[in-house]
């Protein structure tokens, strides 16, 4: 009889257990699709994948790239947001790269073009530098 209610105790905490886990919303995935052309270096070129947290894609430096991102993720911040528009800028040229990264960053969506056509579009390139490859213009 001990035995039985032993196993029924069992049985039951396994149940409670499983039904808990099975509910536990999912922590959200840091995925991001990067698409950079005209970077100067064929190997940089191209869609790369990214994983963070565990690091892992098909990116050449996901650790890094993963770091980076967390450094630049502060709360009440976009770290993806645009130059803003009116913000004075040097006309230096950085280059022809482009780059777009697609995908979820700290459970929100991710849609970011990057370029190097004047010193702030440079410059926010540089500080997403190793998400993005290094150039030289």
């Amino acid at each position: 009889m001990l035995r039985s209610a032993g196993l029924a105790l069992t049985l039951a905490l396994a149940a409670v257990a499983t039904g808990a886990a099975a509910t536990a919303a999912p922590a959200p995935e840091d995925h991001l699709t990067l698409t950079v052309a005209d970077s100067g270096d064929p190997a940089t070129d191209g869609t790369f994948e990214l994983g963070c947290h565990p690091a892992g894609g098909s990116h050449r430096a996901p650790r890094a790239a993963c770091d980076k991102l967390d450094e630049l993720t502060g709360w009440g911040r976009d770290p993806f947001a645009p130059v803003a528009p009116d913000t004075p800028c040097t006309m230096q040229y950085g280059g022809p790269a482009t780059a777009r990264l697609t995908g979820t960053w700290a459970g929100r969506p991710v849609n970011a073009a990057f370029q190097r056509t004047d010193g702030c579009e440079t410059a926010r390139w540089s500080r997403f530098e190793p998400v993005l490859p290094h150039t030289v213009g």
